[in-house]
């Protein structure tokens, strides 16, 4: 198990684009993907629970990958929100 701490800093936080492109990259990797923000534990491979969850700009989250390519999917998730979602 791996794992991140980091800020939202996107704008617009995970809304439905980010959401998406988010679910997107981290699903190409055998692991599961689980982010921890707003005292909820979130499915980062599922759009709705992501976009339910209002992870806001400025929330506090963790990202935690755990399975066979939990580097390569924490690197590419977290390099996907440091990016402000491909827009920085």
């Amino acid at each position: 198990m791996v794992s991140k701490k980091l800020t939202v800093t996107n704008p617009l936080g995970f809304h439905l684009r980010e959401s998406s492109l988010f679910v997107s990259e981290v699903s190409k990797y055998d692991c599961s993907v689980t982010i921890h923000g707003n005292d909820k534990e979130i499915d980062g491979k599922s759009v709705l629970l992501l976009i339910a969850a209002g992870l806001k700009c400025g929330t506090e989250i963790e990202v935690v990958c755990d399975g066979p390519e939990e580097k390569e999917a924490l690197e590419a998730g977290v390099k996907l929100i440091e990016s402000e979602f491909g827009t920085k």
